[in-house]
């Protein structure tokens, strides 16, 4: 949620802001501002709704200077405004924030009877008075920031700047991601690689209770308490490229089709061929850990937690160790029996998903192992775990997740056979044909990827003004269809349901009528006859089926209005055939509705906040 640009450097600041903001859009925002040192101090444009409402501001206003700070706002305290948008300025001192100020309402209070003025709404503008009623007691703009914190509770990254100090930003952070990227003779922040990219790969991640002072010459880095902190950047492997949209119409469809490279370098270096294993040194747990694991618990939210649902499905079988999946926000508002000898698995694309996160620090409090896994190397959850498995999907711009599912699913199939195998509950033939399953899924899905959009296409003309949408499958097709029917809602905004097929007719079935499609998943695995059952039920109450379908299943597509062919697969790995349809069919359904298919309405990228 909400992005947080900042540029030290010889250049001039707001066209690199203004890219940087833009290459963050996928967050998720409805304002958007800038303060750069100008001329005659710290100037500040803001503007409601999209960058280029910032931009024709900008026009109007003019903004040079070299030392600049951005930030495109998510409401959370305070409507959509351009008094609630960000930077926020108290006297000489101007403030970007992401992340919920838990205690504002108090500190307001005591702000407020202390003769300072509140102009927004915000939790944000707190910390600006607060910063500024530091400096007036003639504290540096660093040492002002660290007092000031001393009294804030909650989550924030926050870039700082001063009138006083006009050839540096000071950053912090806790509990939301901040990052700062090193150039020759410039130095930047922001909350998110992407936006750095185009300046440099040089990165260096901060960790909670940081603080940083940004030069054009360097930084320097520190604990909040002024205890100095030496971190090497790390260079980051993605390109600029990577971020744009290469000739398609839409990030997502991009993504969809980046699926097949994605999967690659996720699995490269990882699948043993010979010895029918899984090579994962960077995981971090020996084979004495997994021997010792009494139970595996599945944490994350959203598009992550359908991941979590097919994960159980493979550790328990494969495994044979008991294994649950919970949604991270309920798993903390609950006193959840967890400790010693439970495996915690923190699933989170960003892996800076705030529920997430909370969740798994509090098992780990309690005696858990967790194990991360998360696309974005250095990221708060893989920080706190006490192992890490990244999928390496590269930048995922598009606001509905679809690579870093596929990846996420990968990781978690690896990890089952892994698991598998340490405690010989598969053997050397089970344990090869999955490896080798892996080794040709790319090539398996990037074969039939223009033809599924094609069908898709097709398929959609005569179902994009249905207004609900039921999707069925069984066993890992359960999880797929939940996947299908939350990428549905996303970004075209149709009322969709996802169901075990089995349960249609313990409620869903009521729903059902010619008005009503059906999206069966239908695979040859051990479920293939009851689900064709299943649609037979909905078939009698005039549904419409759409089948997903085995190349060649004739049988099942005699059963369906419309049907779409995957590639026929081992039932373990039918989920990343089956999903890709499920990701098409949502995206032709908005595309073809005219919807932000990129950044849908109300929803944002990474989740930082409660």
């Amino acid at each position: 949620m909400c992005g947080i640009v900042g540029h030290v450097g010889d250049e001039q600041a707001t066209p690199i802001l203004l890219d940087g903001l833009r290459r963050l859009e996928y967050r998720g925002y409805d304002s958007a501002g800038l303060a750069v040192h100008a001329r005659d101090g710290i100037e500040i444009v803001r503007a409601v709704g999209k960058l280029r409402n910032l931009e024709k501001a900008l026009l109007q206003e003019g903004l040079p200077g070299k030392v600049g700070i951005g930030h495109t706002r998510w409401a959370t305290h305070g409507r959509p405004s351009e008094v609630n948008a960000h930077p926020h300025v108290a006297g000489p001192v101007a403030v970007v924030h992401n992340g919920i100020i838990e205690n504002h309402l108090e500190l307001r209070s005591e702000l407020e009877a202390s003769g300072f003025t509140m102009s927004s709404d915000t939790d944000t503008e707190i910390i600006a008075h607060l910063v500024h009623r530091e400096t007036k007691e003639g504290h540096d703009l660093a040492t002002a920031i660290r007092r000031s914190l001393e009294h804030v509770e909650g989550a924030y990254a926050i870039a700082v700047l001063s009138e006083s100090e006009p050839d540096r930003i000071v950053v912090a952070k806790n509990a939301s991601p901040l990052v700062i990227g090193v150039s020759q003779g410039a130095t930047y922040c922001a909350s998110d690689i992407p936006a750095l990219l185009p300046y440099t790969n040089q990165m260096v991640f901060m960790e909670d209770g940081e603080l940083a002072v940004l030069e054009a010459e360097g930084f320097t880095l520190t604990k909040l308490d002024g205890t100095e902190v030496s971190r090497r950047p790390r260079s980051i492997s993605w390109s600029p490229v990577m971020a744009e949209k290469d000739g398609y119409k839409h990030f997502m469809l991009k993504e969809i089709f980046e699926q097949p490279r994605a999967l690659e370098d996720t699995l490269r270096g990882r699948l043993d061929r010979e010895n029918a294993d899984i090579a994962t040194p960077e995981i971090g747990l020996s084979d004495e850990d997994a021997k010792s694991i009494r139970r595996v618990i599945l944490l994350a939210c959203g598009t992550s937690h359908h991941a979590t649902i097919a994960g159980r499905y493979w550790i328990e079988e494969l495994a044979k160790v008991p294994a649950i999946t919970e949604l991270a926000s309920e798993f903390r508002g609950r006193d959840a029996v967890v400790g010693e000898g439970d495996l915690v698995i923190a699933v989170s694309q960003s892996g800076e998903t705030i529920d997430t996160l909370m969740a798994a620090k509090e098992a780990k409090k309690r005696g858990a192992k967790v194990l991360a896994i998360a696309n974005v190397n250095g990221s708060a959850i893989p920080r706190m775990s006490d192992a890490s498995f990244y999928t390496h999907a590269g930048p995922e711009i598009g606001v509905a997740s679809t690579k870093c599912f596929i990846t996420q699913l990968a990781n978690l199939l690896m990890f089952s056979i892994w698991l598998g195998r340490r405690r010989g509950a598969i053997d050397n033939a089970q344990a090869g044909e999955l490896v080798e399953g892996l080794a040709r899924i790319p090539q398996v899905i990037g074969e039939r990827l223009r033809i599924t959009h094609l069908t898709i296409s097709d398929i959609v003309r005569d179902f994009a003004d249905a207004r609900d949408v039921l999707f069925l499958g069984r066993g890992l097709g359960y999880a797929m269809a939940l996947e299908g029917a939350l990428k549905l809602k996303e970004i075209s905004y149709v009322h969709a349901e996802g169901y075990a097929a089995g349960e249609m007719k313990h409620g869903p079935i009521a729903l059902l009528d010619a008005r009503v499609p059906v999206i069966v998943l239908m695979p040859k695995d051990r479920h293939y006859e009851r689900v064709s059952s299943n649609l037979q039920e909905a078939r009698a109450r005039e549904a419409r089926i759409v089948g997903v379908t085995v190349a060649g299943d004739t049988q099942g597509q005699a059963l369906c209005e419309r049907f779409v062919e995957v590639a026929e697969t081992s039932e373990a790995l039918s989920p990343f055939v089956m999903v890709v349809p499920l990701q098409l069919y949502a995206y032709c359904v908005a595309d073809h509705k005219g919807t932000d298919v990129d950044q849908p309405r109300n929803l944002a990228k990474t989740v930082t906040v409660e």
